[in-house]
């Protein structure tokens, strides 16, 4: 008599997988699409997509306790070193001019912080492939309309866009999320699709209006195939460059502009940008000890404080604003990050590298690192690939022969 099997559904899981489902999708698939059309839409959409994730962790409750996720946060050391780093950037706001907008930024900050870390614990125990599958497909889709807006930029696509910049954000986007899209292909051993949205990206980031994106592209690719041949003097270089250079900030333009100089000429604008960099530091070295406060560097240039042409880098207004105590912080949460990533799964490795250096390259050459579509578009990469991790419970099918009653009987 054949076995009758009963199921039962229920409702809450049926909901919360679906609200998980259109959650992923908005995440993944539409902001990037909709970056490259709207500024705006990164900041709207990627909240509206956390808030239904964390709703379908309430439903059922597939995610791990809140209490154990904070707890082992907590403990990290890179989370210790970036609560001292907020904190001096609050305590700044006492002598920073601008207290009024520093604040203001200081707070959204710490909402875009707190939200990704609600993303990351209503995140399921174990990811369903299908969810993971988005990150690829909706970097491949993006990629694929950001070429046709780079080809066919003063046709009818180009309606609905805000400017240029939209454009740009976008496309600094795909410059991060490629990396996980690809590591998640390569776990599952589809290296040729990986391989495919790696070139679809790259050939959209060529066609884009700014060349930042791409350069932090091949700063990514460059981390990605170094760690890829290996891990870990992979992860220790991108580890120790970006910590060492963050330190060394006061001393880069001393070292670079007779390097740069020769080459470029001394009127040319990086040159220039040089010297500035060089009479900001001699001309009030005190400051390098406390900074000029969180928020000077961008609003100094507005008002004459700064010049104009000084370096928009992360190198020069991590010091410029929060000196020592605040470039030092911000090198131990970038060297303990980043020798924790990929320790669980070291085949997700590469892909962790490629992430980082491609947004510290982006932030070295001048991509705001506290304005919120950037910050956003940081904590979409993390929670992209915090997912992927998630999907990793199994990576093979188990060989038929191992299966209970194969091979007859």
């Amino acid at each position: 008599m054949p076995r009758v099997v009963s199921s039962h559904s229920d409702p809450a899981v049926d909901a919360a997988a679906l609200l998980r489902r259109i959650g992923f999708f908005a995440m993944l698939v539409v902001v990037p699409a909709a970056a490259l059309l709207s500024r705006r839409a990164i900041v709207i959409v990627v909240p509206i997509a956390v808030v239904l994730l964390c709703l379908a962790a309430a439903l059922d409750g597939s995610a791990r306790p809140a209490w154990a996720g904070l707890g082992r946060f907590a403990r990290a050391r890179a989370a210790a070193a970036g609560a001292l780093l907020v904190g001096w950037a609050a305590l700044s706001l006492v002598w920073t001019p601008f207290p009024g907008p520093a604040a203001e930024r200081l707070l959204n900050v710490a909402v875009t912080v707190g939200l990704t870390l609600a993303g990351f614990l209503a995140l399921p125990d174990r990811m369903r492939a299908a969810n993971a599958y988005l990150l690829p497909v909706g970097v491949a889709l993006a990629a694929v309309l950001a070429v046709a807006l780079g080809l066919f930029s003063g046709a009818a696509l180009r309606v609905g866009l805000d400017d240029d910049s939209a454009l740009e954000r976008g496309a600094m986007l795909l410059a991060l999320l490629v990396w996980p899209a690809v590591a998640w292909l390569r776990s599952r051993r589809r290296d040729i699709e990986a391989l495919g949205v790696a070139v679809a990206v790259a050939l959209a980031l060529v066609l884009a209006p700014s060349p930042i994106p791409l350069l932090a592209l091949a700063a990514g690719a460059a981390a990605f195939a170094l760690t890829a041949w290996r891990r870990e003097i992979g992860v220790k270089v991108t580890a120790g460059m970006a910590a060492g250079l963050v330190v060394l900030g006061p001393v880069l333009p001393f070292l670079l502009r007779p390097l740069v100089t020769p080459i470029l000429g001394p009127l040319h604008p990086l040159s220039l940008s040089l010297r500035t960099w060089q009479r900001v530091v001699t001309s009030e070295p005190l400051r390098l000890i406390t900074g000029h406060g969180f928020e000077t560097a961008l609003r100094g240039r507005v008002v004459g404080l700064l010049p104009a042409n000084a370096p928009s880098s992360l190198l020069f207004e991590i010091w410029y604003e929060l000196g020592i105590v605040g470039a030092v912080a911000a090198a131990f949460v970038m060297w303990s990050a980043l020798r924790q990533s990929g320790r669980e799964h070291p085949l997700l490795a590469p892909g962790a590298m490629a992430t980082a250096a491609a947004a510290y390259a982006s932030a070295c050459l001048g991509i705001g690192t506290t304005v919120i579509w950037w910050l956003t578009s940081l904590a979409v990469a993390v929670l992209a690939f915090a997912a992927i991790e998630r999907g990793q419970f199994r990576t093979s099918r188990p060989r038929a022969s191992a299966l209970p009653g194969a091979g007859g009987g």
